[in-house]
Parts: structure tokens; sequence; C-alpha cells
């Protein structure tokens, strides 16, 4: 661990963030505790089961309980004891409105603060507003330790490669010594370190994921328009993306970004920026893209099945926000089924990470859910793809054809050969392909 050698490291709940951040340490040779109130969720973890799909969790997961440089506990107080670092990675739920909730960030830091060793560094890896690191160290109470700023930068589907191989790790410290240590406990890593003060590094996280929900809207807005003068989505973007200025990240057009960052994050920029007297009117327009892409797809749909689907069957390909996750937060998949069900369509899905049956977690959307594409498929007028799973890429588009009441294909995620498509038998839309 660079000049410190190997540390006790005590991480505050388990979810993505934290339970990537707990396994990751405990890799690079620390000693780690991950700690969470949900008992059955600590069994799970200590019997070597992630509770998310994430690529690499479960080796690294195992690896580390084999070595015995991780455990899991829902003691606290115990965890905190003797750690040179603990990290926060409890939930920062979007509040009415728009700004993170902060309750569990302050709650955590209360309950740990009577345990803390003297010296300790308190990381913040929460995505938190602006000004919280005060909060932080005002719940906390002590003098002695030390509260820093670490914004997580994962993408879930590739967390674990994120947080071994970061583009970057940025640090927002008041105290040098603080930021000088955590910045020992990363530097195995080799990746480029910013160390700077805690509102800036605050900042950072919300900038960047600002930014990308607005290269989502923009590419989307392009297809749209693509779609509307006869060009072609797929020549333009690709054009756009060799410019070095640009690239091609986040250049994919489809149904609207969503997920556990995003949504939640540009609303909560845009509490801080009124909350300062700034009116962020370009990041509400990105917003408000976002949420007509929706109703576009819908729409698409819809004109598959003849501009109306009051009635009709449609089978979905993809629930989840993204391939490579079991996550429904946000879904983009979902918020165009809802818009479909308003209108009076019989839904049917299927999504590789989902278990068949209807899932209470699609917030009351009435769909049934299949084991296997073929199966979502059947009888269904219109076929729309909303996850960029890629077995959905190299299906057999004639066995598709063959069991579908109807000809409809909606490419929302433009994966799927339009030529295929129409040897099949299928109609074809992609997002401004012509």
């Amino acid at each position: 661990m660079g000049g410190q050698g190997p540390v006790r490291v005590a991480v505050i709940g388990t979810g993505y963030v934290g339970l990537t951040t707990a396994v990751c340490l405990a890799h690079l040779g620390n000693t780690v505790i991950g700690v969470d109130v949900d008992e059955a969720k600590v069994v799970r973890m200590s019997a070597g089961d992630p509770p998310i799909l994430e690529e690499g969790l479960g080796d690294l997961l195992a690896d580390g309980l084999a070595t015995g440089r991780l455990t899991f506990t829902t003691d606290t107080a115990a965890a905190v004891r003797n750690a040179k670092f603990v990290f926060l990675c409890v939930p920062t739920p979007q509040g009415a409105d728009g700004a993170a909730d902060l309750r569990y960030v302050e709650q955590a830091s209360a309950q740990i603060a009577p345990h803390l060793d003297s010296g300790a560094v308190v990381v913040t890896k929460s995505t938190v507003p602006v000004g919280s690191a005060g909060k932080v160290v005002a719940a906390l109470g002590r003098q002695d330790v030390a509260v820093v700023s670490n914004p997580e930068f994962l993408r879930e589907g590739r967390a674990v490669a994120d947080w071994l191989h970061p583009d970057r790790v940025v640090i927002g410290a008041e105290h040098e010594w603080a930021g000088q240590a955590l910045s020992a406990l990363y530097e195995p890593l080799g990746a480029p370190i910013l160390v700077t003060d805690p509102a800036s590094s605050e900042t950072i996280k919300y900038a960047c994921n600002a930014f990308l929900a607005a290269k989502v809207s923009f590419v989307n807005s392009i297809a749209n328009l693509c779609a509307a003068v006869g060009a072609n989505a797929t020549d333009v973007i690709a054009g756009m993306s060799y410019d070095h200025r640009i690239g091609s990240d986040h250049l994919a057009p489809g149904p609207g970004w969503g997920g556990s960052c995003f949504p939640k994050d540009t609303h909560a920029l845009l509490r801080i920026a009124d909350d300062h007297g700034y009116r962020f009117e370009l990041l509400e327009a990105s917003i408000r893209a976002n949420d007509a892409q929706f109703d576009t797809v819908a729409d698409m749909v819809a004109a598959a099945a003849g501009g109306d689907v009051s009635g009709v069957t449609v089978a979905a390909w993809g629930l989840t926000f993204k391939a490579a996750t079991d996550d429904l937060r946000d879904s983009p998949a979902v918020s165009v089924l809802s818009r479909l069900a308003a209108r009076g369509a019989r839904l049917q899905a299927f999504d590789p990470s989902q278990p068949v049956g209807s899932d209470p977690r699609l917030d009351g959307l009435d769909v049934e859910v299949f084991g296997d594409a073929l199966s979502a498929a059947r009888h269904a007028s219109v076929l729309v793809v909303l996850t960029e799973w890629p077995e959905f890429a190299g299906a057999d588009l004639r066995h598709v054809a063959e069991v579908m009441s109807g000809s409809g294909l909606v490419d929302a995620r433009n994966m799927i050969d339009p030529a295929r498509a129409k040897a099949a038998g299928l109609t074809y839309v992609g997002m401004g392909r012509s």
C-alpha cells in the first residue's frame, strides 16, 4: 500500500458502491469490514453470495473471505474501532424537492463518532450535495478526526473494473495530512490523483454526471432529427465520434437515460444551483429532453402497431436501465413501458437479469415477465428492444417473426441489423436509422 502498508478499513453500507469498495480494498491487501443494517444481507455476503449482479464482484468477494481480509457485520461500533479509514457509502436518495437526502449520511456519522480512533479519516463516498463535508464534521463532533470527500465514478456493470482501473481519483480534504493519507491508500492503482477542497470534490461528481446526461440527451435529439430529415443517425454519430473533442462514449441513441445516478444527480445539481441563485437552463433542457424521449419511443411503438396500442400486446426485450446489471431504478425501459401501459397496451417482457413473473420493483407496472426472449415475443404485435443486452443482437429473428402476431420491431438501442430484420419478415424501426 504505497508507503503506509495495509491498513484496517471500515465500509459503512454495502450497496453497489460500498460492496465494490470493500472487495476492492481487500483485494489490495487491506483488512476490510463491511457494515450493513440488513442482517440477512450480511449473512449472504459472508457466505460469498453477492446480492447484486456485477461482473467480477463474486470472485473478489470469495477471495477476500478466503484470505480473511474481508468480513461483514451489523456491528458498526466494532467495525470502526481501530480503523484508519471509515468509508461512508450509505444511500442519499432524492427528496421531493430534487435535493439529495442526507439523513443516512448524518445518522451514520453520529453513530460512528464515539467509536473512532483519534486520527481516523472518515471518507464520504456517497454522492452528496456541495457543502456536505461540513455537515459530516458537525454530525461527528470530533476535532481529532478528519473528513475527506472521495466521490465514486463507477458504472454499474463495470464497477469492479472502474474501481481498480479508474481514470482518476478525486479527493477533497481540508487537512493536508488526511488528503495525503487517502492518496497513499489509492497509490497502488497507479491512477492520477487530484487533491482539492471538499466543495470542489463534491461538485466534480455532479458536473461529470450532468455532462454525460446532457450528452445522451443531445445524441438522442440528433437521432430524432435524423429520423425527421431522412439522415442515417448511425453514420452521423460515427462522424461525430471521430472528433477527439467529442469522442464515442455516451453517443449511443436510445430510450433515454436513467439508473441510480443520472436522474438523482441532475436534479440535485439543479437544486444546488437554485439554492445559490443560478438557473442552470442547459441542464433543465437536458432533463426535459430526456422525459420527452420516453414519449418518443412510446410513439414509435404505437406507430408500429398502426397508431394505437390500446388492447395491443407489446413485447419488450430489456427492463433494466442498462445491460450487465439487475438494477431497475429509474429505468428508461420501465418509463417507456409505463407510458404504453397508460395507453392501454398489454405488456410482456424478458430481461436476462429478472425472474419470471411480475416483479414488484416495477412500481406497480402490469407486465408479465418471461424466462426467455422468444417466449416474451409470442403473440405480440410489436417487439421493442429497450436494454442493450448483447444476446438480443444475435437473436434468431425468423423464429421471433414466426411466434409474433404482428411484424413491428422497434429497436430503441440500434442493436439489430435492419437487413436481418427485413429478411425475417419484420418491419424494422430504429433510432434515427433510415
